[in-house]
């Protein structure tokens, strides 16, 4: 038994590709902005740039302090390679109040959406938050990771400099 619940620690926080060297599509699934306004996922646009998708919860610890730790850096980020951050909550209709004064709170000036019937969350298989997804210039997923430790926005924003460069992720 515990060598399956480390297992799955191990597999839960792992960093993913397109195994057979396809992407996927974003999914077409309605969410709402922080003013209840109805979007669809397909509206998620960055002119060519690169789409940074994070999914996030208020009560998910590693989500705040991953969201906080690219906050440090995202105007840079931003200003040399275009990308934009997209942060969904996947906080249900109970939890979803908290979302705005949050978002306010830490002064992210990132686009936040919630998720409160779960529909983006299952149309992209996401279990855990946080979970992020990297998007290239057509909007296809080119990368995912789920989890998150210390350093790790450093990597994402490697993989970001790779697709503003033009080059693929492999």
């Amino acid at each position: 038994m515990r060598t399956f619940i480390v297992l799955s620690l191990i597999f839960s926080s792992s960093w993913a590709f397109a195994q057979d060297g396809s992407f996927s599509k974003l999914p077409n699934v309605a969410v709402k902005d922080l003013k209840g306004n109805t979007i669809s996922s397909q509206d998620f646009e960055n002119d060519g740039k690169p789409i940074i998708i994070s999914f996030w919860a208020t009560w998910c610890k590693p989500c705040i302090t991953e969201l906080s730790a690219i906050d440090d850096y995202y105007i840079d980020w931003v200003e040399e390679t275009g990308v934009k951050l997209i942060a969904v909550s996947i906080d249900d209709a109970r939890n979803a109040a908290r979302v705005k004064p949050l978002v306010l709170g830490k002064g992210w000036e990132y686009e936040v959406y919630l998720d409160e019937n779960s529909d983006l969350r299952r149309a992209l298989n996401v279990n855990n938050p946080p979970h992020t997804f990297l998007l290239n210039g057509k909007r296809e997923v080119v990368w995912q990771h789920n989890g998150y430790v210390p350093g790790d926005e450093d990597i994402l924003y490697e993989l970001v400099q790779k697709l503003a460069r033009g080059e693929t992720i492999k």
